[in-house]
Formats: C-alpha cells, sequence, structure tokens
C-alpha cells in the first residue's frame, strides 16, 4: 500500500491518528526523494518550519510535537506544489537568503544562487580603499548583489538597470524592506542603454548565460523562473558578448567590470575584455573551484587613482 498523505489518515488508520513534526520530515524526505529532488530533507524542513511559522531549528527541539489539522493543510498544500509542479522552495517560502540578507523573491525574478555571492567577493575586492565608488549593477533582478554591495560599501553610490519593470519593483521592495531604498537608484532599461551618458567606477553583472541548446537537459524547476534572465542565447553569450565589448566606455580610468558565467564560458569572456583593453584580467572560482567570475580593469590615467587592487 502507498504512504499516506501526510497529516490525513490512511485506511488502516484510525481518524485520531495524529502526525508529529519528525514523522511528517520522514514521510516527506521520502516523497521528495521518491519524486527526483535532491534535496529532499532541507526543503522538507523548510517547508515545514514555514507552515508552522518556526525557524528550522526549532523543528528539531520540537520533534515529538503534533501538528494541528490547519498546519498540516498548509504543509500538505506546499508539498504538492513542491512535488508535483516542482515549484523552487524559494518561491513557495517568498524569499532566499543571499550574503545573510534576506530577499523576497517572485516568479519575475531570478532565485539568488549562492554562487553569486562570488561576484559579491570579487567586486569588493575590486573597490577596496574607495571612499565612494559609484558602482552600476547590470541586469539586477531581485536586487540581491545591489544590495550586498550596498551594505558592505556604505560609501557607495550605487545604480541598479533591469529591463523588466516587474523585476525592478520586487528590487525596489527590497531595498525598502532592507533600508537601503536611499542607497540604490533603480533604472529601467536594456543593459547599458539608461546609463549611456554616465561614468562609473565599477561595473557588475549577472546577466543570462544558459545556452538555449541546455533547456532540454535542465531541471524542472528552471522552468518557474524568468526566462529572460537564465537563457543568453543559442550559445549563452548574448548578452556577455557586447556586455564585455561596451562596459569599458561607461567606466573611469582605472574603473573595474566583472561578470558572473558558465565556467565553460571563461576563457571567452576572459578573451574579449582583453581585446577591449582590459588590464588585470582575471578568473575567479566559486566555493566549488569552478571559473565563475571574470574581472578586469581598465587602464588608469598615469596620476589617476584606482578603485582597488587588481584581483
Amino acid at each position: 500500500m502507498s504512504a499516506p498523505t501526510p497529516g490525513a489518515p490512511s485506511p488502516r488508520e484510525t481518524p485520531v491518528r495524529t502526525w508529529t513534526v519528525l514523522e511528517l520530515l520522514r514521510w516527506t524526505q521520502g516523497h521528495f526523494a521518491g519524486r527526483g529532488i535532491e534535496t529532499a530533507r532541507l526543503d522538507a524542513e523548510c517547508l515545514l518550519a514555514h507552515a508552522l511559522g518556526v525557524e528550522r531549528l526549532r523543528l528539531y527541539v520540537d520533534f515529538d510535537k503534533p501538528v494541528g489539522e490547519a498546519e498540516r493543510a498548509a504543509f500538505r498544500e506546499l508539498v504538492r506544489r513542491r512535488a508535483g509542479e516542482r515549484i523552487p522552495v524559494a518561491q513557495l517560502l517568498g524569499f532566499r537568503e543571499f550574503w545573510s540578507l534576506s530577499l523576497r523573491v517572485t516568479p519575475d525574478v531570478l532565485i539568488p544562487r549562492p554562487e553569486t555571492e562570488t561576484l559579491v567577493t570579487v567586486a569588493l575586492d575590486l573597490a577596496a580603499g574607495a571612499a565612494a565608488p559609484r558602482v552600476l549593477d547590470l541586469g539586477t533582478g531581485s536586487g540581491a548583489v545591489a544590495l550586498a554591495l550596498a551594505r558592505e560599501l556604505p560609501g557607495a553610490r550605487i545604480t541598479a538597470t533591469d529591463a523588466s519593470p516587474a523585476a525592478l519593483k520586487v528590487a525596489q521592495e527590497n531595498a525598502e524592506r532592507l533600508d537601503m531604498a536611499e542607497r540604490i537608484r533603480f533604472l529601467e532599461g536594456d543593459w547599458l542603454e539608461p546609463v549611456r551618458t554616465e561614468r562609473f567606477d565599477l561595473i557588475v553583472s549577472n546577466p543570462p548565460y544558459v545556452a538555449e541548446t541546455e533547456r532540454p537537459r535542465l531541471a524542472p524547476e528552471l522552468a518557474h523562473e524568468p526566462p529572460g534572465a537564465l537563457f543568453g542565447g543559442p550559445d549563452g553569450l548574448a548578452a556577455l558578448r557586447p556586455l564585455a565589448a561596451g562596459v569599458g566606455a561607461l567606466l573611469e580610468p582605472g574603473g573595474a567590470a566583472a561578470f558572473e558565467l558558465d565556467p565553460r564560458q571563461a576563457g571567452a569572456v576572459a578573451g574579449w575584455l582583453r581585446d577591449a583593453g582590459f588590464a588585470g584580467v582575471a578568473v575567479h572560482r566559486d566555493l566549488a573551484g569552478r571559473p565563475r567570475v571574470v574581472s578586469g580593469r581598465s587602464e588608469p590615467q598615469a596620476s589617476g587613482d584606482r578603485v582597488g587592487s587588481t584581483s
């Protein structure tokens, strides 16, 4: 006989059957694993904690506590949508943590990934020593990178752009909720267009870089994220190619740029930056050891200041 739905009695159970926190976690972990969800235990914990309105750690303090019917009903719906529709946990919860910031996420924005923290780390190194750098975040999405930089660079003047008004709305809401709305200027427009006449000390971007040819092999969860934020044309380089060629015109002498990318694209993008006149071009690895960010610096004036040290 198949396992009962969590929170609902099976034909062999009496109507007074109760489910504890631990029982629900075990059942859901097995259910998720059977559906091919790799992070089955973590997902079960996150969703149950959300349904109960507690932190994940609390689940293990109250592991033998019975879960009420109303809470089980809420949890059942989350489990159904995660396993059946393969909706990402971050969208079910409505938030994702990035750089120790709790960010609201919706289907209008790319869910911030841990590897994107590499881009933030590289950007901070490039901006080291600058009191008030002018920073541009291209394709800001949820605002994750711009907000992380605003937190770490209190003197920075940050501009964040995105072609999607829905994404910009999410980013602005995140900035307001984190009390950073006065720190970041949000502009709607395609890549460099909103800021063509301006100059910056640091430009960063996590552009769409997944190749369209990879679409059939991607996890089903990605179907719930905006394709415009994921796919960069047939080879994944449709955005990276013009960005690498064009950002130099927006940088002050000695300014720097950094891009997140697919590890297989690092060599090509590094070459484009060198061809565009960038110095100190470097490839930076993420925590898994994969090439994840490429950076470079525009040639400084003879007596000009540099934004930071070359990585």
